[in-house]
């Protein structure tokens, strides 16, 4: 059998090391965009959120050509909470381009996106990115990469990764440490070099199985998947085999194959190749289509359990109905379970009651974009705080661990290592690291909620943190929460520059002034331990004496507004975050107080 002119290849890496922005520089080269094509930074990043928050959320292919080679680029998130996206991609694979910032070297995502490299058994490529950093650091990184490779136990055949030294953002490789390249030609051809050929039978029984899905208003649901053998053929009658087993036969409308940027409609597309189809409307990602005569259905693909999960219910608030257009739990219900055919991660149980549900995931920030999409597509709900998930081993309690890891000045590890303490992290190791230190620690999920903005007080904002999950340990016991109390509305109405002023020495304020409140909404942030009620409604009353100048020189203390994910991690459990298209608001469960005192009268009796 002649040797495809394909390879098909993954690109991971940690969040922020330069994935996204190294394709378009590959795109550009090769040839994808017109000479007068305007182009946006990050084209692969096309996702609203995507663009405002700088990261990858969804992984997406596209096709270079090179010197007659189809080369399908799979671009992959590299945050630790979209792990999911990147389990399902590596399927489609023979090869991952594994990205390593040349300051930082190998973090938390780098081990974990290798290790699912590893057990598809994928070809590495090594690229240290990011080479124009004037304190870019190249051997000591490639050092620590090899402490990885080996750390993940890899064969002789992976101890033998070819090493690229690359600038994304000025678009050149080199194969020589101390020699910058002109332009990415080293890259392109140690890929063609060194990623294999598909090995795929083109002749044999039909075998795809689904990786990603998409959709279109014009054909309905569309997916994307590798074709492992036989070939994909436009109104071709299969079998349709889902992940638990159930069997049916399905008619192929349409097959798309990709070109550059786009796809394109074909007639068929051949094993070894990525492809997308059309017309199978109940296809689900991790299914399998086979041929009608020999059913032989791929292994579905195995996906890491969630480890956090989170209340979603409609929003009874006073407010409820005001901004939304979709509230009732019917519509919420539908939206979630819309979100379960694309997003594999993540699971949804029934709640406490008919119009709650529980929403399980791999993060605050994997729940937090989910409640980002809906509040954009027009739904008002709320949501409690983020819980983990615990599991029973061996007769005793686990909680889920994660590898923290802190680049901290020099100055403020102290700090660091004492707040870290007292949420059971157990630091692992501290090595210098330019002008910070470099802090790896094992600490349980629980204690990572809320912790990210009290490590960035902490050290005045300069902390850089990431975490990934590790693995399932003992439970650590009971974990100090919230120090400070909260300050509740004890009216309704607009909250008033007159009573803000008055108040400010209790504490910090989440609404501005001429904010609408009600009886239970939290308003701020009280400077002691418990909870307090009041007024921010009052407003100053007129009297007949007139000073043109008493409130002149009244300086008004900015409202700290939290964004979503701070406002998930700031409540606690009888609190609630209500989303809305237009605002965020915190409140209690129970919004009066003689309901608060009652409830909290017959938990002290338990």
């Amino acid at each position: 059998m002649a040797e495809q002119k394909i390879r098909n290849l993954a690109i991971i890496a940690h969040v922020d090391h330069g994935k996204t922005t190294l394709v378009d520089g590959m795109l550009a080269q090769a040839g994808a965009f017109r000479e007068n094509q305007q182009v946006a930074e990050c084209f692969l990043d096309s996702n609203d959120l995507e663009r405002e928050r700088g990261i990858t959320i969804l992984a997406k292919n596209t096709v270079i050509s090179w010197e007659g080679v189809k080369i399908n680029l799979i671009d992959t998130p590299g945050h630790a909470d979209f792990g999911g996206e990147v389990e399902r991609v590596l399927s489609m694979a023979d090869g991952v381009l594994l990205l390593v910032d040349a300051f930082e070297g190998p973090m938390p995502q780098t081990r974990f996106v290798l290790s699912k490299a590893f057990e598809n058994h994928l070809v590495p490529i090594v690229v240290v990115n990011k080479m124009d950093r004037p304190e870019a650091r190249p051997s000591e990184v490639l050092d620590d990469v090899y402490d990885l490779f080996i750390d993940l136990d890899a064969d002789e055949e992976a101890l033998e990764f070819p090493v690229l030294f690359a600038s994304g953002r000025n678009a050149w490789a080199s194969t020589k440490i101390d020699e910058p390249g002109s332009d990415l030609k080293p890259l392109f051809q140690t890929i063609l070099d060194k990623v294999p050929a598909p090995t795929d039978d083109p002749e044999g029984p039909l075998q795809f199985r689904v990786s990603t899905l998409d959709h279109s208003d014009f054909v309905g649901r569309i997916a994307v998947g590798r074709v492992h053998r036989g070939k994909v053929q436009r109104q071709a009658r299969v079998m349709h085999v889902s992940r638990d087993g159930s069997r049916k036969e399905v008619q192929i409308r349409g097959v798309y194959h990709f070109v550059g940027l786009s796809r394109e409609e074909c007639n068929e597309v051949s094993a070894g190749d990525i492809c997308a189809i059309y017309g199978i409307e109940d296809l689900d990602i991790g299914d399998s289509l086979t041929d009608l005569e020999v059913i032989e259905p791929l292994e579905p693909i195995a996906i890491d359990e969630p480890t956090i999960s989170m209340l979603f219910r409609v929003n009874d608030s006073p407010f409820a109905g005001r901004e939304g257009k979709f509230v009732t739990s019917r519509q919420v219900k539908d939206r979630l379970f819309r979100e379960l055919r694309h997003n594999v991660a993540m699971r949804i149980e029934p709640g406490p009651s008919n119009d709650a549900f529980i929403v399980k995931g791999r993060g605050v920030m994997h729940l937090g974009i989910l409640c980002e999409n809906m509040r954009r597509e027009g739904f008002e709900f709320s949501v409690g705080k983020p819980k983990v998930i615990l599991r029973e081993i061996d007769g005793k309690k686990h909680e889920p661990m994660e590898l923290l890891v802190v680049n901290t000045p020099e100055e403020t590890v102290g700090k660091i290592i004492e707040f870290l303490g007292q949420r059971k992290g157990e630091l692992a190791t501290m090595n210098p690291k330019g002008d910070y230190t470099h802090l790896e620690f094992r600490i349980p999920a629980r204690g990572l909620i809320g912790a990210r903005t009290r490590m960035l007080n902490l050290t005045q904002g300069r902390a850089i943190i990431h975490h990934s999950f590790l693995e399932y340990g003992e439970y650590k016991g009971e974990l100090p929460t919230r120090t400070n109390g909260v300050m509740i509305s004890s009216d309704n109405g607009a909250a008033t520059p007159y009573s803000l002023e008055n108040l400010r020495d209790r504490g910090v304020f989440f609404t501005p002034p001429q904010t609408q409140v009600y009886e239970g909404m939290i308003v701020g942030e009280h400077c002691k331990d418990n909870d307090i009620q009041v007024n921010i409604c009052r407003e100053k009353k007129m009297t007949n004496i007139r000073s043109s100048t008493k409130e002149a020189t009244t300086k008004m203390i900015p409202a700290h507004v939290l964004a979503l994910e701070e406002a998930l991690e700031y409540i606690d459990d009888d609190e609630y975050v209500e989303l809305t298209p237009k605002s965020i608001r915190l409140r209690k469960i129970h919004l009066k107080e003689k309901d608060r005192k009652k409830v909290a009268r017959q938990a002290a009796k338990l």
